[in-house]
Order: C-alpha cells, then sequence, then structure tokens
C-alpha cells in the first residue's frame, strides 16, 4: 500500500484566499470592465496607436498609470487592516479624491469611479462586509468617487489576501483589460494579444514592487497622450466604447 502523500504547498485557507482572489481579478466579473478603453480607441482611430507599438506603449502605461493605482490600491488595502472597528471615511476619501484629482481626463476619471462603485456592489452582493458597507456609505454621504484601484485594494485589505499578491492582480487585470480592448480596435490576433500579455509580466512585478516605497502624497501620473484620447473620445463619429 503506497503512503499518504503529505499535501505540499499552500494551507486550505491560503489556497481558498487565493481562489477568491482569482475570481475578482477575473475580467468575466460583471462590472463593465470590457466597456471602457480609457482614451484608447481615440489613438486608434487618429492612427497614433498601431499593433507593433503596444508591448511598448503598455509598458510605459504601466509605469505611470499603473505605478499611481498600485500606490491607491496598497493604500487602500492597508486602510482596511489598519483594525477592526471600521474604515477611517475621512481617509477613504481622501485616498479616491487624491486619485480623482490626479485623473485630469473627465471621461477617464468618470470610468474608473463607475468600475469602482460597481465592483464594490459586486464583492458585497457575494459577501457582506462591514468595512466595504461603510466604505460605500461614506462615498455616498460625502458625494466622493469610489475608484475601482481604491476599490480593489479595500476589498482585498478586508477579506484578508496578501497585499502584494493583490496589486499584483490588480496590474494584470489592467493590462488584460486594456489588451482586450485593442483587439476590438485594431487586427490584433489572440496570439499576439497573449504574447504582449506574457512579456508584459516582468514589468507588471516590477512596478508592484515599485509601489510599496511610494506613498499617496508623493505619487505621479504622466499620461498626455491617454489623456487627450479620453478628452477626445465624446467627439468620435462612431464609438465601441464607453470612454
Amino acid at each position: 500500500m503506497k503512503p499518504k502523500r503529505e499535501p505540499v504547498g499552500l494551507t486550505p485557507s491560503e489556497e481558498l484566499s487565493h481562489l477568491r482572489l482569482l475570481h475578482l481579478a477575473d475580467s468575466a466579473l460583471p462590472i463593465g470592465s470590457l466597456a471602457h478603453s480609457f482614451g484608447l480607441e481615440t489613438l486608434v482611430s487618429a492612427d497614433m496607436l498601431k499593433a507593433s507599438d503596444l508591448p511598448e506603449f503598455l509598458h510605459g502605461l504601466l509605469q505611470e498609470a499603473g505605478m499611481l493605482e498600485a500606490v491607491v490600491c496598497r493604500e487602500a488595502f492597508q486602510l482596511a487592516r489598519a483594525d477592526g472597528n471600521g474604515v477611517d471615511a475621512a481617509r477613504w476619501i481622501e485616498i479616491n479624491d487624491c486619485l480623482s484629482a490626479l485623473k485630469p481626463a473627465r471621461e477617464s476619471r468618470a470610468a474608473s469611479a463607475t468600475l469602482g462603485r460597481t465592483f464594490l456592489q459586486a464583492v458585497l452582493r457575494l459577501s457582506d462586509i462591514p468595512v466595504l458597507r461603510e466604505a460605500r456609505g461614506a462615498s455616498l454621504k460625502f458625494g466622493s468617487m469610489i475608484h475601482q484601484s481604491a476599490a480593489f485594494g479595500l476589498a482585498s485589505g478586508a477579506l484578508g489576501f496578501d497585499e502584494t499578491r493583490a496589486v499584483l492582480a490588480y496590474l494584470h487585470q489592467m493590462s488584460a483589460c486594456l489588451i482586450s480592448a485593442c483587439q476590438r480596435l485594431m487586427p490584433l490576433g489572440q496570439t499576439e494579444a497573449t504574447r504582449i500579455l506574457w512579456n508584459l509580466k516582468p514589468a507588471i512585478v516590477e512596478v508592484a514592487a515599485d509601489s510599496a516605497s511610494v506613498t499617496l502624497e508623493t505619487a505621479s501620473c504622466t499620461t498626455p497622450l491617454l489623456d487627450w484620447g479620453a478628452m477626445e473620445h465624446p467627439a468620435l463619429a462612431t464609438r465601441l466604447f464607453i470612454s
């Protein structure tokens, strides 16, 4: 009789946590993320972005916008884990208002807030977590936006995920959704799209690691071309995306 093999790797609770993180970071989560291009549609329409440009373009985008979103994700994550007495409403509002201020394009700002609000609602339907209910209530009370990266970080902290894994998952989801948008905007096949995302993973790891040493007060983001694309998007003659 063969001896029983001892399990190797994660504990059952860690495995469950990992599966839940994968679930929340899945682009199939019904929050509407695939309906937004965040200005990419304008750039493609203006012939300013081609499939051959994507690897370098997305790498630069991760270093700028990705870094900012990762910092916000960490700030919100730590807010959820600060104590067990509920969310610090003032700090929660401050995190989201700061990110709003760093998104000059109204279209991208509104898209991020729509996805964040819908994400928080989706998580609350899966698990009624008091911290998330309090955060949503505070945002409604003070008329503050709920950005996607902040909502993802807060939910990840409240659910006990590993902080770095949560940031990695968020950045990977962000990259995958942008590549998916490009597939619908330009001649980009599934094989090439998969290759681009695969090759972006080292940059995702690098940005996630660097974000640990940046605070919300020192974070910055410079994406003028994408901001212009988002601002011009409503004027396009035909549109596939909301933003």
